[in-house]
């Protein structure tokens, strides 16, 4: 599960995270959520000392305008993945993105599930980030990994 496109070092990360061992990816994008989310990436922003960013939150798509960076986001992030050698579908999810999780891990008899993200220090002191969600949701491994900015 990602929120932005993966960078090349994230990218490197996740296909070399098992080695030489082969890896599938079924990569679930989670659009920018609604405005009610704006507050608390803003304090996340604060928190990290980037003052530029929490001003910007305001400007970000949000909801149904978010649907299509999501999708241009999801298509960079598999062609990535497939250049480096990995298979990679993926969509984009806005309802229950949990349970769509839930649905993906059981029809693709998943190992894990990574979830790759930027700090969200507020959600994840009170254990409501993504990661810490779905390791109550999914039945297998949740590694929650930082995405890398470029």
């Amino acid at each position: 599960m990602i929120e932005k496109p993966l960078t090349s070092g994230d990218v490197d990360f996740v296909t070399t995270l098992h080695g030489e061992e082969r890896i599938s990816f079924v990569v679930l994008m989670q659009p920018r959520g609604d405005q009610a989310d704006v507050l608390l990436r803003a304090i996340d922003d604060l928190a990290m000392g980037e003052l530029k960013e929490a001003v910007r939150e305001g400007e970000e798509p949000e909801g149904k305008n978010a649907r299509q960076p999501a999708e241009l986001a999801l298509e960079v992030s598999l062609e990535a993945l497939r250049r480096a050698g990995s298979e990679a579908v993926g969509q984009v999810i806005e309802d229950h993105p949990l349970d769509k999780l839930k649905s993906v891990v059981d029809e693709a008899e998943a190992d894990e599930v990574i979830v790759l993200t930027a700090p969200h220090y507020v959600e994840e002191f009170f254990h409501r980030d993504w990661a810490s969600r779905a390791r109550h949701k999914v039945g297998v491994p949740v590694l929650k990994l930082f995405a890398h900015s470029e």
